[in-house]
């Protein structure tokens, strides 16, 4: 596996985070693409530093999300956007290192959050880009 950081999913991660999600910190969440998996169906992983190993090196929880570029880069741009909303889903509220399961992030409550921000976005409450300006921030 290779991991390289991802900027462009960053940039809109980051601001799905402010408009759905004002209790991750953003400064201790990163995005990257990884390739060369081998895992079936997988397009994108949340991952976190436990409790443990915080104590262990004496600072907070960091989430890192990675989007397997082999099958994530393929998505349209609106579900690359469910993709992410999805992975910050799994992120609690307490930002501690845990995870909120499956049984909260699933389809229904996915979507609900994506007609949200499209409705936020499309009122320019917090961001005049366009759709088309931020489908520019992905790699194609």
């Amino acid at each position: 596996m290779k991991y390289e950081p991802a900027p462009d999913i960053q940039k809109i991660a980051d601001e799905i985070s402010l408009i759905l999600f004002p209790h991750i910190k953003t400064e201790r969440v990163k995005c990257f693409r990884s390739y060369g998996t081998s895992s079936r169906g997988t397009i994108a992983r949340c991952h976190a530093l436990g409790k443990l190993m915080q104590a262990a090196l004496g600072i907070k929880a960091h989430y890192a999300l990675e989007f397997l570029s082999e099958r994530f880069d393929k998505l349209s741009f609106e579900d690359k956007l469910k993709t992410i909303i999805h992975e910050l889903m799994h992120i609690p509220k307490t930002f501690g290192g845990g995870f909120k399961h499956h049984d909260y992030v699933c389809e229904k409550n996915i979507n609900g959050f994506y007609k949200e921000y499209k409705m936020i976005k499309e009122n320019n409450k917090y961001n005049n880009a366009s759709r088309r300006d931020n489908e520019s921030n992905f790699k194609l």
